[in-house]
């Protein structure tokens, strides 16, 4: 009975996570952060990272791809289509309404300005993902003397070489993720 009553709570969840959260997936990191992680501490800080990793290099939806992992590490396959039903339904039930009235509001100019009011905050959502999951990764300093220890510069350097890459060469993001990779390889092993 209680397995039913987890699967009940990991839908519920990440039925509100999925109705509440725009933007699609990076922005929806701090809202699932904190319902998973800090809200019915299913996970610690450092495990949420780590789905979080390996949801961004799976092929889909972060988000949806999180819904997935999550459950599955709290409830098996059960969980991780309980989870996944969760978070994809509103966005379903949302698509199909606003395509069966898309027609008839799609030069509304107050839609246009909605919709443009909410980008700032979506940016704002993904920057402090961004943020977070670097502090729970140790990657930025959160205490202490001040002093950056080697592991820190390392990530630092690495973060930094990757946006160069990203931005000034226009570099292919699967070419930067892997060599990042070898390079924590190579530098943590």
């Amino acid at each position: 009975m209680e397995s039913i009553a987890l699967l009940w709570e990991l839908f519920v969840t990440f039925l509100m996570i999925g109705a509440v959260s725009f933007g699609g997936g990076y922005s929806m990191i701090p809202v699932i952060e904190r319902e998973v992680v800090h809200q019915h501490g299913w996970l610690s800080l450092q495990a949420f990272t780590d789905v979080i990793a390996v949801a961004g290099m799976s092929p889909g939806p972060i988000a949806t791809n999180c819904a997935i992992f999550i459950g599955y590490r709290l409830a098996g396959v059960p969980g991780a289509v309980a989870s996944t039903l969760g978070m994809v339904l509103p966005s379903l039930a949302i698509i199909l309404i606003v395509a069966a009235f898309f027609y008839k509001v799609r030069n509304s100019s107050f839609v246009k300005k909605g919709f443009y009011g909410l980008r700032p905050i979506i940016t704002g959502l993904i920057f402090y993902a961004a943020i977070s999951f670097a502090i729970g990764n140790g990657v930025v300093p959160t205490g202490g003397a001040g002093a950056v220890g080697w592991e820190t510069a390392a990530l630092l350097a690495i973060f930094a070489l990757s946006l160069i890459a990203l931005l000034r060469f226009r570099t292919h993001p699967v070419i930067v993720i892997v060599l990042s990779g070898l390079t924590g390889i190579a530098f943590f092993s």
